[in-house]
């Protein structure tokens, strides 16, 4: 390229607090040395869930069982659940309520927001155009201006660091299990979903 040109990087952040939590929860008869069913712990789960206003048959979903589940000999059965909530204090209070249903595996999946994609764009946006005012700002020092763009680097991938803190939902169950009308009027420490993006840009200097 024969002109001058300026090069430079933006950069953009942007944190969310997120709205979508996915609970692993798995009922299994060893728990109870199979004295209880699983259709009987898996009744007793909907009947909480739904007193807590889930609605089991959109935010509940069967994602794996064991082939025990069928059959009528020995072995033990075990089914497993993924369950979506859109709040940190419900989140408590079901981790709460399996507690007191003897229904201890559960955990964390996933933390994330409903509109994630669309942020992400907006982020990306927004350090393009970050790039674009340090490349004005530097070449108005020197008397020139910046013109046309000729060249991005977008070197962002997927980027989603750690954003919520796993313990903090441990301890709450466990406060659940404790004094669970104290507790349910307590928010989850969650952090919130931070976004991050860097560019490149070539500007012509004019």
């Amino acid at each position: 390229f024969d002109a001058s040109y300026i090069q430079v990087w933006g950069q953009a952040e942007k944190e969310i607090t997120p709205d979508e939590f996915y609970l692993s929860v798995t009922i299994n008869e060893k728990d109870s040395k199979g004295k209880i069913s699983i259709q009987t712990q898996e009744r007793a789960m909907l009947d909480a869930l739904k007193k807590l206003g889930v609605d089991t048959q959109k935010q509940l979903r069967v994602v794996d069982m064991s082939s025990e589940y069928f059959k009528k000999g020995n072995a033990l059965a075990w089914k497993q659940f993924q369950l979506k909530l859109n709040t940190p204090e419900q989140v408590a209070q079901v981790f709460g309520s399996l507690n007191d249903l003897g229904i201890s595996n559960v955990s964390m999946e996933k933390v994330t927001h409903s509109q994630l994609d669309q942020y992400k764009n907006e982020v990306r946006i927004a350090a393009m155009k970050s790039a674009q005012t340090n490349a004005q700002t530097l070449a108005g020092a020197i008397g020139q201006k910046a013109g046309k763009c000729f060249y991005i680097y977008d070197s962002n991938n997927n980027v989603m660091p750690v954003f919520y803190d796993n313990m903090a939902v441990m301890r709450s169950a466990k406060a659940m299990g404790v004094a669970e009308d104290a507790a349910a009027d307590e928010p989850l420490d969650f952090k919130t979903i931070k976004l991050q993006y860097n560019v490149q840009a070539k500007f012509v200097l004019e």
